[in-house]
């Protein structure tokens, strides 16, 4: 094996970290930095005072780098080398053991990191510190750097803090640690040629796969890498590039392979695109940006770079996320033609042109901390109990807008994580603790009160997996034609929460049997999934919950309306800030108003409108996105009784307070003018209706106006 750059820098690496609590490495892709650096501080001893910590930004990542260490080292996975993910950690009682005697290489998520800080804020089983691929600038590594400026001065025993990257702007996080030290690593990278195209693209895919085949047909041997935005252009890409290679005249070219590389795919079929390919074969690799620098995939020598990324995008004044495609940054651009060069020269097939790429592409890409709803990470802020902290005032290498900080700290103060002073309470601090974002933290603490946790369990372990377990669309729509559909579960009228349930536990009912799912059209992947995250949420409540908890495997109990009360009350209490009211159907669409707008119920929502087209007052919902049009997803009908208490709550809110400043008072009136509207429409029907009862009420008379006709 060729030796890496980072190799021949051992010493003085050595040198740098053992003179300077924080070093800023910058490593050219190829250097070696992310399997070697840990190795270089275990081979000087680093791990005899403690484990070496390396985060990753991808749970991939975290995962493929972790065994390929285990790999050099001659170590078994889960030993002296392992990881932690969320809902995995790798590890075992002998693992433990030699965690303390020799120490031991631990590659894990930014996000287990910050979880692993609140049980032991000063992080003192780690002696070394890695945060590696920090360019990526992800939401909870910009957390950890924050919190790392602040340890390295507060730690009583020694801690060495490394920063990682092979595109970061060494001077700026230099700057944000003091004037710490830059080291910079030079990669191998050979040449490689950057073929632009002369018109911007209308359809990338289309484009991609010509090109693609292009290179098969008459470029020499060598992998390929093909960037796509997101799984749904992999898998599209993936079936057509096969079907073009397979028609193909035999013996016109070399035999040819094809992978997917994302996410969401299970780790055997990860680690498939790590394998070199077959003598006279060709490897196409179909990635999303998770190519660009958190992997490497040797044998690369053609990229076609499509020119952009799927990237999701908060706005607090909404509440909505949506899920864009946009273009790639300049920084983007170059990481992804740079893996083209890894082992001989190489080509970088753009499918843009050179100006767009000069005018209008950004520099470097917007960190996520300026684009995410930022609700955990000031929970897990508030959680480390730190007197000195101001969240409007936290030290950011780049801060959120205050619009955002003041977002979070709304949301978290309508579900009791924080009070009206900004401490956190006690169901925030159990909160904290789970692997999961507020609202379904808060639904499970609210669902044990009320003798419903078994179920919520369920559905929070279904929509923290991130996976859909209904059937898709194209599937139903030609079942439909065939036979009557499938026997699933209609969520008794009261919408998607309560039909996630409801089929989970028709599946608790068949035994977990895998044909039930094949027969009912639900990924058996999925479906285990959820099992398995379901039963390790369960041992993490049980362990942190202070009194009796029934976290029971089977799910036994009738249907009926009485039967999901509880339920849909815990659920109401956990998305106290996700609420919408005055809904109806027309045009197709169960249409509410949210915020002073219309926003529509996804489709694919199982949430019944009454026999006047009348849906409940009051709904919560998982998820608002604007895609095609402004969606909430999994929706589920409350009471407004329940809704009152959150209502109250609105009457006197600080921001100043919430964050854990002093200042001058400062009502939050656009979240107040959201809830409390529907307060007032309650109390007082008399009053003059706002321009969304104006549109709802039209667009209800239309709807009675054509029914009438029939």
């Amino acid at each position: 094996m060729a030796v890496l750059p980072i190799l021949e820098f051992e010493e003085k690496i050595v040198e740098t970290v053992d003179e300077n609590p924080v070093v800023v490495i910058i490593g050219e892709t190829g250097s070696g930095k992310s399997t070697q650096l840990s190795q270089i501080l275990h081979r000087r001893g680093y791990t005899r005072s403690g484990m070496i910590a390396i985060t990753q930004p991808r749970r991939v990542a975290a995962v493929s780098v972790a065994r390929r260490v285990a790999l050099e080292l001659g170590v078994q996975l889960g030993e002296e080398v392992g990881y932690a993910i969320r809902f995995e950690d790798r590890t075992s009682y002998r693992t433990c053991i030699k965690l303390l005697c020799y120490g031991t290489l631990r590659y894990l998520t930014d996000g287990c990191l910050l979880r692993e800080s609140l049980s032991n804020p000063e992080l003192e089983q780690y002696s070394v510190i890695i945060l590696d691929e920090a360019h990526e600038r992800s939401l909870n590594t910009d957390i950890l750097l924050g919190l790392m400026k602040r340890l390295v001065k507060t730690r009583s025993s020694n801690l060495k803090v490394l920063i990682t990257s092979a595109t970061l702007d060494g001077v700026k996080v230099s700057r944000f640690f003091s004037g710490c030290s830059i080291l910079n690593v030079p990669g191998t990278l050979f040449p490689v040629e950057k073929l632009y195209s002369t018109e911007r693209t209308t359809n990338y895919v289309k484009s991609s796969l010509r090109t693609a085949l292009d290179i098969h047909v008459r470029e020499p041997p060598g992998d390929v890498l093909i960037f796509m935005t997101g799984q749904d252009d992999i898998d599209k890409m993936v079936s057509k590039l096969e079907e073009r290679i397979q028609n193909l005249e035999e013996g016109s070219c070399m035999d040819a392979i094809v992978l997917p590389l994302h996410g969401s795919l299970p780790p055997e079929m990860q680690v498939r695109v790590f394998s070199p390919a077959p003598p006279n074969c060709r490897r196409f690799i179909v990635a999303t940006n998770i190519a660009e620098t958190s992997l490497t995939v040797d044998g690369v020598v053609y990229v076609i770079d499509c020119g952009y990324v799927k990237q999701r995008q908060y706005n607090p004044s909404t509440g909505m996320y949506s899920l864009d495609i946009v273009q790639i940054s300049r920084v983007q651009a170059n990481q992804r033609a740079g893996r083209a060069g890894r082992t001989r020269p190489g080509k970088c097939y753009r499918l843009y042109p050179a100006s767009v790429y000069q005018e209008e592409f950004l520099d470097a890409t917007v960190p996520e901390i300026q684009r995410s709803s930022l609700a955990g990470s000031v929970l897990y802020l508030k959680s480390l109990d730190l007197p000195d902290i101001d969240i409007l005032k936290f030290d950011f290498l780049d801060p959120p807008s205050r619009e955002s900080l003041e977002d979070a700290l709304r949301q978290l103060y309508l579900i009791d994580a924080i009070d009206e002073n900004g401490q956190i309470t006690h169901i925030g601090r159990t909160m904290a603790e789970l692997p999961l974002e507020p609202s379904l933290s808060r639904t499970l603490i609210e669902a044990n009160e009320l003798g419903c946790l078994s179920q919520a369990l369920t559905v929070a372990a279904i929509l923290s997996a991130e996976i859909t377990i209904r059937p898709t669309r194209s599937k139903a729509k030609e079942r439909k034609r065939k036979q009557p559909f499938s026997n699933l579960p209609d969520g008794s009228g009261w919408g998607d929460h309560i039909q996630l349930l409801q089929i989970y536990e028709s599946w608790d009912q068949a035994d977990y049997d895998l044909n039930w799912c094949m027969d009912n059209d639900l990924q058996i992947r999925s479906m285990k999934f959820c099992k398995d995250v379901r039963k390790q949420l369960s041992q993490i409540i049980q362990k942190i919950a202070k009194g009796p908890v029934d976290v029971q495997s089977s799910l036994k109990y009738k249907k009926g309306e009485k039967d999901y009360q509880k339920l849909r009350r815990a659920l109401c209490r956990g998305y106290g800030n996700q609420l919408a009211e005055r809904m109806l159907h027309h045009n197709g669409y169960h249409t509410l108003g949210y915020r002073s707008q219309l926003v529509q119920v996804h489709p694919s929502s199982v949430l019944e409108a009454d026999e006047d087209g009348q849906l409940p007052d009051y709904v919560v919902y998982h998820e608002l996105i604007n895609t095609s049009r402004p969606f909430m997803r999994n929706v589920c009908a409350v009471e407004m009784s329940w809704v009152l208490p959150m209502l109250k709550k609105l009457e006197k809110m600080d921001t100043n307070r919430l964050s854990g400043g002093a200042g001058v008072s400062k009502v939050c009136e656009p979240m107040k003018e959201k809830l409390m509207n529907s307060s007032t429409k309650e109390a007082n029907d008399s009053k003059k209706p706002d321009s969304v009862d104006s549109k709802i009420r039209a667009a209800r008379e239309r709807y009675l106006a054509r029914k009438a006709k029939k």
